[in-house]
């Protein structure tokens, strides 16, 4: 019986989800127990044919999760349960050598370093796939000039498309940052009960290595029984700051598809309906979904940051709770880049809305253009600065347009002339370096996040 969204499919993709399946968490396992046996046997430290038949059985399909949970129902022990049920199906002459060397974390740690890799490789070429639609949206708003909003007041011109190219920047180091977080979180580890290889000798680390390889993994360094809850903890950060990313994204959408803005719109289907009440509603409900699944994947990050500090070598406190934080922040990240991808593809943006905008303020969106203007005049600052506030304020409480009050301001107009004045007020005169800054995140974002498609 479903009990959470995700086990009900509303969210999570199927690929995602596979990868946290019960019997792809024994498959995962049972990878690992063949590794390190057909390792074992290459260097001569069990015999090769039971190390072949280990390898051969662990991969034949033949373990069931159901077989493991009834073998689990009697140990209360869910690795050896593995461990027997993996022992039932191989020869006899190899069942001594299975699970040699190794403790329990060995495996459980391991395959979920091998759930993160699979998880990644689901992820990364959605978030390169993202940052390479925004810097195509930043090209194509590139010379609109629109709105820049700072404290929810209207601050100065901006090009729209700044402000994709400023999300598929992100983009672009999210991608880098999970290239980079690989060879800390893509961990295995063989070592034994307490890190030290005990049963193996020297040639545990041996053993680690060709298991490492085999897995497409890197081997640890040095471990107790458990690898360093600080790589578990990395890997729910960087999935938790891509997720903010994305809230940031959805609440700048959110906020420009209010009635009063109206400069974007999420795409409405045929069909759909916005309020169950009012007919005429086109909510924003995919970016809210966003920003709701947001904040609980933010919250996970309190209980793995938890469980970095274990007794002594290792014990229990984290088990249970990582059985829930590293797959639902893989899955609900991959839902919000799911969702985000739709919200960009198909995103509409209403040109001649963002250019009445600019006009609400009747002209005083470009103060700090005639504040520029005075100063080149050699006005000094203050001077100036009081001077275009003054008039703004006056201009404001009497309805009148900036561009007449100041006009009509012997203290501006003496040092302005009309036309001086008139050049001031054309919005794409101030785009300043904008178009080359888009130019040069377009350029940087699709040779970086090409390679991950």
């Amino acid at each position: 019986m479903p009990i959470l969204p995700i086990d009900g499919g509303r969210y999570g993709t199927k690929e995602m989800l596979a990868i946290f399946d019960d019997q792809k968490k024994i498959d995962y396992q049972l990878q690992i127990e063949g590794a390190a046996a057909i390792s074992q046997g290459e260097i001569g430290m069990i015999p090769k044919k039971s190390a072949q038949n280990i390898f051969s059985t662990s991969k034949s399909g033949k373990i069931s999760v159901s077989r493991v949970k009834q073998l689990e129902a009697k140990s209360d022990h869910d690795t050896a349960a593995l461990v027997e049920a993996l022992s039932e199906k191989c020869q006899t002459s190899a069942r001594p050598w299975i699970h040699y060397g190794l403790t329990s974390n060995d495996l459980v740690d391991t395959s979920t370093s091998m759930q993160m890799r699979d998880a990644l490789s689901i992820i990364e070429p959605k978030v390169a796939r993202l940052g390479i639609l925004l810097a195509k949206k930043a090209v194509e708003y590139r010379d609109v000039p629109a709105v820049g909003r700072t404290h929810g007041q209207h601050a100065s011109i901006i090009s729209f498309g700044l402000k994709f190219a400023n999300w598929a920047s992100e983009m672009e180091k999210h991608v880098e940052r999970i290239e980079e977080i690989k060879k800390r979180i893509l961990i295995c580890k063989t070592l034994g009960v307490v890190g030290t290889g005990s049963l193996m000798g020297a040639k545990a680390i041996e053993v680690q290595k060709r298991v490492a390889k085999r897995l497409n993994l890197f081997p640890a360094e040095v471990t107790t029984q458990i690898i360093p809850r600080e790589r578990y903890a990395e890997y729910v950060f960087q999935l938790a700051l891509t997720g903010s990313t994305l809230e940031k994204i959805a609440i700048e959408i959110r906020n420009l598809q209010r009635t009063e803005i109206a400069e974007v719109a999420e795409h409405f289907k045929e069909g759909q309906m916005g309020s169950s009440a009012v007919p005429v509603k086109r909510n924003p409900i995919k970016s809210e979904r966003i920003s709701s699944l947001s904040k609980l994947l933010r919250s996970q990050m309190s209980a793995s940051f938890e469980n970095i500090p274990l007794w002594h070598e290792r014990d229990l406190s984290n088990s249970a709770n990582e059985r829930f934080t590293i797959p639902m922040c893989s899955i609900l990240l991959d839902e919000m880049l799911e969702t985000m991808l739709r919200i960009i593809d198909r995103l509409r943006v209403n040109v001649e809305k963002i250019e009445q905008n600019l006009y609400i303020t009747k002209g005083q969106i470009f103060a700090e253009f005639v504040l520029e203007a005075l100063i080149k005049k050699g006005v000094p600052r203050f001077v100036a600065y009081r001077d275009v506030q003054r008039v703004a304020f006056e201009a404001h409480d009497k309805g009148m347009d900036y561009s007449d009050a100041i006009k009509a301001d012997k203290s501006i107009s003496s040092k302005l002339t009309d036309d001086e004045i008139d050049k001031i007020f054309t919005p794409k005169s101030h785009l300043g370096a904008a178009p080359q800054i888009i130019t040069n995140v377009n350029n940087s974002v699709n040779r970086v996040c090409k390679k991950f498609i």
